[in-house]
């Protein structure tokens, strides 16, 4: 029979260890204590950048305090603690900083469009499932490829349509323009899809991967009051349109109210190519 005997510490090993649990325990006291946790979130609303950095929105771009914050995440209790706000407050002086050097995701100047099908819902209520997706995946097809073609970048899709973001107006118009021309001969179930498009430039505020703001309002809000087949631009967006290649048509009729959301002084246009 084999006994195992368990070493019992010296007196000495005991008394040294004592002044690091000691150290240890305050530490962890300290890290946890709500008043450190709330002073440090003061203090980062005063530091460059976004003091909201961390949230789920500002964390899902590319850039690389993004996805520093997405890893250290997973690594984070679920309590808040005071090192986790100083790391957030690190990355967010990080990010404003890459920002200030065009790396960031501030405010971009850019042309927005929103895009959507006319009549698309009532269709696929009657047509079904099955055919409902086969559009759909010919829509996104074609649209998704003249997005590309003229430098622009999808955002979302939003359905039967989407969003994306374009260096000039001039941009995102060839793009519509394109995308009607890969639809032209696409039928599922006796429907022919009409694109309707709406285009605005202005600085809308890029937040992870996506962008928020009025100015994203303004140009869904010009998407859903177009016509079949009809784009509407802002008088911003007109501007960085070529004027020998569209003719432009401001909307005054009396069956054109302004949409809800877009601001008193934008001007609204309906635009086609000019022959």
């Amino acid at each position: 029979m084999v006994t195992s005997f368990q070493r019992v510490p010296r007196l000495d090993e005991v008394s040294e260890q004592r002044p690091i649990r000691r150290v240890t325990s305050g530490v962890r006291a300290f890290n946890s204590r709500p008043a450190t946790v709330e002073a440090l979130r003061k203090l980062r609303r005063v530091l460059p950048g976004d003091p909201g950095f961390g949230d789920p929105l500002s964390t899902a771009g590319r850039d690389s305090a993004a996805t520093i914050a997405r890893i250290a995440d997973r690594l984070f209790d679920d309590e808040p603690t005071a090192t986790q706000e100083l790391g957030l407050g690190a990355l967010q002086v990080w990010q404003s900083i890459l920002e200030k050097t065009g790396r960031g995701n501030g405010a971009q100047r850019c042309a927005l469009l929103f895009t959507d099908l006319v009549g698309f819902s009532v269709w696929a209520a009657r047509a079904g499932d099955d055919d409902a997706l086969t559009l759909l995946r010919e829509v996104s097809r074609g649209l998704e490829r003249s997005v590309l073609a003229n430098r622009g970048r999808v955002v979302k899709r939003l359905g039967d349509g989407l969003m994306a973001v374009f260096p000039s107006a001039q941009l995102a118009y060839g793009a519509v323009l394109e995308a009607r021309q890969r639809l032209a001969d696409v039928e599922v179930n006796g429907y022919h899809p009409q694109l309707r498009a709406g285009v605005h430039t202005g600085e809308p505020r890029a937040i992870g991967g996506d962008f928020v703001g009025v100015d994203v309002n303004v140009a869904a809000r010009l998407a859903e009051n177009a016509g079949p087949g009809e784009t509407l631009v802002s008088d911003a967006a007109l501007a960085e349109l070529d004027p020998h290649r569209v003719t432009a048509r401001r909307k005054l009729s009396l069956r054109f109210s302004r949409p809800k959301g877009v601001p008193s002084d934008v001007s609204i246009y309906a635009v086609t190519p000019r022959s």
